[in-house]
């Protein structure tokens, strides 16, 4: 039985917090949050008890950890997840810096600590599938990728404002995705963007409409689509292009049923948002996430695909801002 302490009562610690909940190999015994209300309302929903975040790490009834606060303190929660020898299941982004990302790296690999970042949607069920396919010579090698994601609606202005930008935020999920399909080193970023969705996140420093495309060493090719409205649902697809063939994931819907008249051919729209389209993905992260805990031999997104995809976000970024193609990690 691994046994967690939660850090952050918001969605998506409630999401990680029920999974663990319901988790047959797991126990949630305690939680953090600075919002008392948050806490309070959250612990007794899952059962466990408010700790301090010094008395969950002081602990020896604790295993792990599941980050899942505010992005500025997941560095310093994975560093005293170190010092207190606790395993660590952080969601993305680990820090909005370079160097802190990179420093927390560096005290991860000299530790004896698993630390997991949680790009969930490598453990979506399509997603997985379309991997294996891949994996299996399907449609031959890999030529071109493509990968669509577009949010229902923008987030709030006071989330834009400290979530670190488009790229960090909402694209670092698809270029670790790219890393995860493309299967070698990337070597050039270029992007555009724009602000069409809201201006309001365009005076924040942001933009909400972004093509950014991935060159990898052989030449493949990557073309990612980011957008913060899609009035249709959550737009969430993949098309790989091979030299014998496709492969496609397409968007989950709300429903099967299609109704077929002489009006036309009707169906269901894409599932609302993330935390319906990922339920089985989130489930999934964690359950591997704890066999991997228990000595199963489990390939999950280490500290190193944190980095890797924090450098292509701030290519993508300095490719924006210079209007040329940059090479990941030039100059961070």
């Amino acid at each position: 039985m691994i046994k967690f302490g939660l850090f952050g009562a918001g969605r998506i610690g409630s999401i990680h917090g029920n999974n663990t909940r319901l988790h047959r190999d797991a126990e949630l015994v305690a939680l953090h949050d600075p919002v008392e209300k948050n806490s309070a309302r959250l612990a007794a929903e899952l059962g466990c008890e408010q700790w301090t975040a010094e008395r969950i790490f002081a602990s020896d009834a604790i295993d792990a950890v599941l980050i899942c606060s505010a992005t500025d303190t997941h560095a310093g929660l994975i560093e005293q997840a170190v010092d207190s020898g606790k395993h660590v299941f952080c969601e993305k982004p680990i820090d909005l810096s370079l160097p802190r990302v990179r420093q927390c790296c560096q005290r991860v690999a000299a530790s004896d600590i698993r630390a997991m970042v949680a790009f969930n949607r490598r453990f979506d069920p399509n997603f997985r599938r379309l991997r294996e396919q891949l994996d299996a010579g399907a449609v031959g090698e890999l030529e071109m990728l493509g990968i669509v994601s577009r949010d229902p609606a923008p987030p709030p202005i006071e989330y834009v404002r400290v979530s670190g930008g488009l790229f960090r935020d909402m694209m670092i999920h698809d270029f670790d995705m790219a890393r995860y399909l493309l299967g070698e080193e990337i070597i050039a970023v270029s992007a555009q963007a724009s602000c069409l969705v809201d201006p309001a996140i365009g005076e924040a420093g942001d933009v909400d409409t972004a093509v950014v495309t991935l060159t990898t060493t052989s030449g493949k090719l990557a073309q990612i689509s980011n957008s913060r409205r899609a009035s249709y649902g959550y737009d969430q697809r993949i098309e790989i292009h091979g030299s014998a063939g496709m492969l496609e994931a397409r968007n989950v819907n709300e429903n099967t049923v299609v109704s077929h008249t002489r009006d036309g051919v009707t169906g269901a729209k894409p599932m609302y948002f993330f935390l319906e389209r990922y339920a089985a993905a989130y489930r999934r992260e964690l359950d591997e996430f704890i066999r991997s805990l228990q000595g199963e031999p489990v390939d999950l997104p280490g500290m190193e695909d944190g980095l890797q995809a924090m450098l292509l976000a701030e290519a993508a970024l300095q490719s924006l801002a210079q209007g040329r193609c940059v090479k990941p990690g030039g100059d961070d």
